[in-house]
């Protein structure tokens, strides 16, 4: 399905469930919103990698929050890349895109030319965040850096910190469009087993080396049978068929999993989109002390700020960001 030179499905993800298996998934499919992402930054092909590995992780992990909740996915490692950030803003109401924004901070002196994206991160943790709105107490989850993959960084977060068996199946790269254009593409599958009233799981039943329960961990009998059947057709899938364009994703569920009856619901778009503001800014440098704004203000009397993740460029009068300004202007902290 096409639309002009767009296809139907891009900058999407789909919910659906395996009703025969208690199985629930998303796909996702991301080529706008991932070039958006990595064109605001010149990153080494290494960082590219992870960061769009990150972003799709993000698209599919946050599609399940609800309406204006903010989903935040990190990960911090002691090696050349130090920070992979991502942000997923649920919809202000139904029918509307969800917003997703990344970046990545690394020290290029560091990056092993020959090294995979993963190689870049050293130890470190994986963490997701979830801000609910004012008033709320943000919840936050947090693993170590486990497997060979950002992708298994998450299946064991929801392992460990949820204990809900999960799955993700992840290709991504730059392809060239007809006539020359050059642009990144992405697709992407989540499965999770259902959760159970009453997990059975406990932290000292795990049977890797570091410690870390797996979903082979939370799963017996019929459930652990239908979870091996769902993972061994989904490592069937080919790389084409998840980023399209193809072969739809709905087509793809019936190809794959048509015995275990798939249901799917209402997709939901995607598009990248950053809340920094000239305000948000000014409140961010609420925290300096008058002495510490002094030594940011230009020649020319200013404070300058980039925003990390667009690449936005703010100019602001001093006097305007202080920590008495922002408490007299009533702004919340971004």
């Amino acid at each position: 399905m096409t639309l002009g030179n767009k296809i139907a499905w891009d900058d999407t993800v789909l919910p659906f469930q395996l009703d025969r298996a208690d199985i629930r998934g998303r796909i996702a499919r991301l080529d706008g919103v991932l070039n958006s992402v990595l064109e605001q930054h010149d990153y080494p092909p290494a960082i590219e990698a992870l960061v769009a590995e990150m972003t799709l992780l993000t698209a599919l992990i946050g599609q399940t929050i609800s309406l204006k909740w903010k989903l935040s996915l990190q990960v911090r490692g002691s090696g050349a890349a130090r920070l992979i950030a991502t942000d997923y803003y649920g919809p202000s109401k139904e029918g509307e895109p969800g917003r997703v924004r990344a970046y990545a901070s690394y020290d290029e002196e560091r990056i092993e030319p020959n090294g995979a994206g993963f190689d870049q991160i050293g130890q470190g943790y994986f963490a997701i965040l979830i801000d609910q709105g004012s008033g709320m107490k943000p919840y936050q989850g947090i693993t170590p850096i486990a497997g060979n993959s950002l992708s298994e960084c998450a299946e064991t977060y929801f392992a460990q910190s949820e204990q809900l068996p999960t799955r993700f199946q992840l290709t991504f790269g730059r392809s060239t469009e007809k006539g020359g254009k050059e642009g990144w593409r992405a697709g992407g599958m989540m499965l999770q087993h259902m959760p159970k009233a009453s997990p059975f799981a406990k932290k000292d039943e795990a049977e890797s080396d570091d410690g870390l329960l797996a979903p082979s961990d939370l799963l017996e009998g019929d459930d652990e049978e239908n979870w091996s059947r769902a993972n061994i057709l989904l490592d069937s899938v080919e790389q084409l068929e998840l980023i399209g364009p193809t072969v739809a994703p709905t087509e793809l569920l019936v190809r794959l999993f048509h015995e275990e009856q798939p249901r799917v619901y209402d997709p939901q778009p995607v598009e990248f989109g950053c809340t920094c503001s000239p305000e948000r800014v000014a409140n961010s440098l609420s925290i300096y002390s008058p002495k510490d704004l002094e030594h940011m203000t230009t020649d020319e009397g200013t404070i300058t700020a980039d925003c990390q993740f667009c690449g936005a460029h703010y100019v602001l009068d001093p006097s305007t960001v202080g920590r008495d300004a922002v408490n007299n202007s009533g702004e919340d902290s971004a």
